[in-house]
């Protein structure tokens, strides 16, 4: 299993390519804060109600500071569908080869219907204004965790 990130450690770096086809580092959006969550695929139940939930409440993360940033291994295509589907604003990043998932400690061995199986663990990470993480959250629930994770940000 990748090794998971806590409190203080500084935020692996990436490149991605998002949905339109443009590339995000998260380096570039140094001096903000940045939350960086990862889903296991586009347009499954648990992903859209997280992703929606997200979109639903980006102006007020916006408003206090926050970017976000959602990662999955699905083609850029993909999440071109899933952004039109069901009108998301927040911005969608494809790690086809896991390499940031790995790096975050977001994918791996998880139990799923009671089976152990390899895949995406959802997470959520809070990356402070220097590139730390501030909050590092795994095997977070789809359903809640946005309201959840407004409320430990106080926003």
């Amino acid at each position: 299993m990748a090794q998971r990130l806590v409190t203080g450690d500084h935020a692996p770096d990436f490149t991605l390519t998002d949905d339109a086809g443009g590339t995000v580092t998260l380096s570039d959006l140094r001096g903000g804060r940045v939350i960086v969550y990862f889903y296991p695929a586009a347009m499954t139940p648990g992903c859209t109600t997280q992703a929606c939930d997200f979109t639903d409440s980006l102006d007020a993360l916006h408003a206090a500071g926050y970017e976000v940033l959602a990662i999955s291994p699905d083609q850029p295509a993909k999440l071109a569908r899933f952004r039109a589907k069901d009108h998301l604003t927040i911005r969608l990043l494809s790690d086809p080869e896991k390499a940031v998932l790995e790096a975050y400690g977001a994918y791996g061995e998880k139990t799923m219907y009671g089976k152990k199986v390899v895949g995406v663990i959802r997470s959520t990470f809070v990356i402070d204004p220097q590139g730390l993480v501030e909050h590092a959250q795994y095997n977070v629930k789809a359903t809640g965790h946005v309201a959840k994770l407004r409320r430990d940000l106080a926003i």
